[in-house]
């Protein structure tokens, strides 16, 4: 959307662009996403622009595309694991091989929205702390217990998290979310969209940079 303003001092007209937030879809059981999530901000404020976090349930996409999580298939899995670990070397980020994967994520997800529906700041500090607690220190983060112990090292109530996990709503919203993506084309993790150009992958975020400096190829 577009703002027509005057300038007060010359009489002259000039147009401000209000952007729409970047779209940054990832699951916790990614370390790809894990990568992306501790730059994207970042890249983000550099242009001027906002970030709507939007954690998934990426199993929804690969039973869409007829994939499966790269860990679980035949070689690629093990050039994954050699890969994830070379990944976080060069981005200088703490990183411990987690004995379960893929993890379940479902009660990392539906905790997340219900911090994002009151406070999308400490949702976002959340989401770094699970991903830190998993690809960090390879800690499993399937279970309701395993997350809300993060929550309450950050000072969030873990009854209420506990209560919001099991609530319909959050249930809801985190199946709507992960459907909706599917929609939009979203079929791996992380999945960027901004201005309605798609990027996948922590390895496009300088193909991200490219596209919000000019706006075009």
């Amino acid at each position: 959307m577009s703002i027509t303003m005057a300038n007060p001092f010359h009489g002259k007209v000039f147009i401000m662009t209000e952007h729409k937030p970047i779209e940054f879809y990832f699951e916790f059981a990614s370390p790809y996403g894990y990568f992306a999530s501790t730059k994207i901000d970042g890249i983000a404020a550099k242009y001027g622009r906002s970030v709507d976090w939007k954690p998934i349930m990426l199993g929804a996409a690969l039973q869409a595309t007829g994939s499966q999580p790269n860990v679980l298939v035949p070689i690629k899995g093990d050039y994954f694991k050699n890969d994830i670990t070379r990944c976080a070397k060069i981005l200088g980020l703490a990183f411990t091989m987690p004995d379960k994967m893929p993890m379940n994520s479902l009660a990392a997800a539906r905790a997340f929205y219900w911090l994002d529906g009151s406070s999308p700041g400490i949702a976002k500090k959340f989401a770094a702390a699970i991903y830190e607690a998993h690809w960090g220190l390879g800690r499993d983060m399937s279970e309701v217990e395993d997350v809300v112990h993060v929550a309450e090292s950050l000072g969030i109530e873990g009854d209420a998290m506990r209560a919001a996990c099991q609530n319909q709503e959050i249930k809801d919203k985190l199946k709507n979310i992960t459907m909706a993506s599917v929609d939009a084309g979203v079929f791996g993790s992380p999945f960027i969209i901004v201005d309605g150009e798609q990027f996948w992958g922590h390895d496009r975020l300088e193909h991200l940079e490219r596209w919000l400096g000019a706006g075009h190829w």
